[in-house]
């Protein structure tokens, strides 16, 4: 693990090098589930890390893209002897966007982005007298993310995301807005390297 994160950080350190205007920058978010599906019903927030990429500079779009990873926890405790389980969903979001540098508005940065997300759900403790640990679940499907950002200086950006997430089920799960539909708000601060 040391291992990686060293490689990362001289990655980023020798990208930043040999450029002039770096098109990358790192966000540390806040997710909060909303909505009335399984996991705004269920979950809280951890933590959103996000890493964007700019590859093209169309006047007044910026075009590119992300890579996000959250952590998402479960951690409700039934009120018997029987359940006791934590479950922690892992959400990997991989996608492209599309953000506005209008020079009339230059401080703010509205963006789109459509890409995936992969739902890792890892239940761990035991229900039922069994144990359930390592009994992991993966769901993905289809995201929208629309955000926007705010410079508080040149490298420095508060911003706000809402990602929509339509899962793809299977045939035993029964196919309704409550199972399918997660909702998720991000409020974060962002540096450009």
């Amino acid at each position: 693990m040391k291992r990686i994160l060293f490689l990362t950080l001289l990655l980023i350190f020798t990208i930043k090098s040999f450029s002039q205007d770096s098109k990358f920058s790192l966000e540390l978010n806040y997710p909060v589930p909303i909505d009335e599906n399984f996991v705004g019903k269920n979950y809280s927030g951890i933590i959103d890390l996000g890493a964007k990429f700019r590859f093209a500079e169309l006047n007044p779009l910026n075009l590119g893209a992300s890579l996000n990873g959250g952590i998402l926890i479960n951690d409700s405790r039934p009120n018997n002897e029987f359940q006791d389980f934590k479950i922690t969903a892992y959400l990997i979001q991989p996608r492209i966007f599309a953000e506005l540098d209008i020079e009339s508005i230059k401080s703010f940065h509205p963006s789109v982005g459509l890409g995936y997300t992969f739902i890792i759900f890892d239940a761990k403790g035991t229900q039922n007298g069994f144990d359930i640990s390592g009994g992991s679940q993966t769901q993905s499907g289809l995201n929208i993310n629309l955000g926007i950002a705010y410079d508080i200086n040149d490298k420095l950006f508060a911003q706000v995301q809402y990602d929509f997430i339509k899962i793809s089920l299977e045939s035993e799960i029964p196919d309704i807005k409550y199972n399918t539909n997660v909702n998720i708000l991000k409020i974060g601060l962002g540096y450009r390297l």
